[in-house]
């Protein structure tokens, strides 16, 4: 019997924060901010802030995410600024959550305002189109705010074809599309390539997807490294063959965050806290024998705007520097360098209970010493949790009681 085609859909809000803002004033009885330029910031009084959505009228102007409100206010000075507004983004991505849902329960939800859903067992590939219309057209319809529905033969694919033009379109990308509709765009449009990855890429003569997806890997080494560049590769090509993880596959994650007394903005000061929330974060999945092959990390801004991002690595790891690494790259790529940060955080998924890896992880000439120094940091933790735990028992139950 033929294998059933894989079917993705990836279902992405268009200017979630801006829209989400929009259909609440809307509702109120107020203009709809998405006809005019406006943004949504932090704190609207205070023009430290930055801007974390932009209207389309906006954007067409230059005004941008990450833009701060002085200089974007210099772009237009009639700008509409708004205050986010944390709990009704919460209300509407639960909403949008489960219409998508009630169209195929193997759903991932990626952010708060997309997710990847499977339809192999729900539709035929002629019929994903007209489907994904039908998602749309009701997310719209019930819930106020629009969004892109990319319908691929996986979730790379999938994702992909979402970013293609909007607002409020469906957009294919099967493997037969790839070389008409991937491989014309820039090297920077392929998921997983940072801002870093294309300047090194580009000064290679590398520009497009196409000329990515052309290049051998043993060059592709040469520029990126050799676990990258096969990802890289893989993806250039189309190539994808994760799963759409459940919520239930997706549950169990371990995160940690810091707090900042002041805002900060010297790098090394940013690393040192970056470096302590991946020891608790590595240490905690050690402690429960697990591995993860997922790591995000996100930053949170002075006026309470949160950047973040996740990568997939080759393999499952419990080792702190390699937590940490993956951590610093992602903030390279999200954080200017100079703008002061709130917070940050760490995060590991796709957990495993898996103790097999694979020899390349021994490439690294210093494994073994990170091991090690992860051995006594955990010790170190053992040793304090149990004072700790003494300590309390002695609290309850003093001597001679």
């Amino acid at each position: 019997m033929p294998q059933r085609p894989r079917i993705i859909f990836h279902i992405d809000v268009n200017s979630a924060f801006l829209s989400w803002s929009a259909v609440k004033m809307v509702r109120e009885g107020q203009s709809d901010i998405r006809l005019v330029p406006s943004v949504v910031s932090g704190d609207p009084s205070d023009r430290r802030s930055i801007v974390t959505a932009a209207s389309i009228p906006a954007k067409k102007m230059g005004i941008k995410v990450a833009t701060p409100v002085t200089m974007a206010l210099r772009t237009c000075p009639q700008l509409v600024i708004v205050r986010g507004d944390w709990e009704w983004y919460k209300q509407c991505s639960e909403g949008f959550i489960a219409i998508c849902r009630s169209y195929s329960p193997v759903l991932q939800q990626f952010s708060i305002d997309e997710c990847f859903i499977d339809m192999s067992l729900r539709c035929k590939p002629d019929d994903a189109v007209n489907l994904a219309t039908r998602l749309k057209d009701e997310i719209r319809e019930r819930l106020g705010f629009t969004v892109n529905v990319g319908v691929g033969s996986n979730k790379l694919l999938a994702k992909m074809a979402s970013d293609f033009e909007k607002p409020d379109r469906v957009h294919t990308l099967w493997e037969d599309e790839v070389q008409e509709k991937m491989w014309p765009l820039p090297v920077r449009d392929l998921l997983w390539v940072g801002k870093k990855t294309e300047e090194r890429l580009v000064a290679y003569g590398i520009k497009t997807i196409g000329d990515l997806a052309r290049l051998g890997t043993g060059s592709l080494t040469q520029l990126v490294g050799r676990k990258f560049a096969l990802q890289l590769h893989e993806n250039a090509n189309g190539r994808d063959d994760s799963p759409v993880e459940t919520e239930v596959a997706e549950a169990k994650s371990y995160s940690a965050e810091r707090t900042f007394k002041e805002d900060l903005v010297e790098p090394k000061d940013i690393d040192r806290a970056l470096f302590g929330v991946a020891c608790i974060v590595a240490h905690r999945i050690r402690r429960d024998a697990f591995r993860a092959s997922a790591v995000s990390m996100f930053i949170k801004y002075m006026d309470f705007s949160v950047v973040q991002k996740q990568h997939q690595m080759e393999q499952p790891t419990d080792v702190t520097a390699v937590i940490l690494n993956e951590a610093r790259r992602m903030l390279d790529e999200i954080w200017d360098g100079v703008t002061p940060l709130r917070q940050v955080g760490v995060g590991v998924s796709r957990l495993t209970h898996e103790s097999a890896e694979q020899m390349s992880l021994f490439e690294d000439p210093k494994m073994d010493y990170y091991r090690e120094w992860d051995r006594q940091y955990d010790e170190r933790r053992a040793r304090a949790e149990d004072a700790r735990l003494l300590a309390y028992e002695r609290k309850k139950h003093p001597e001679g009681q």
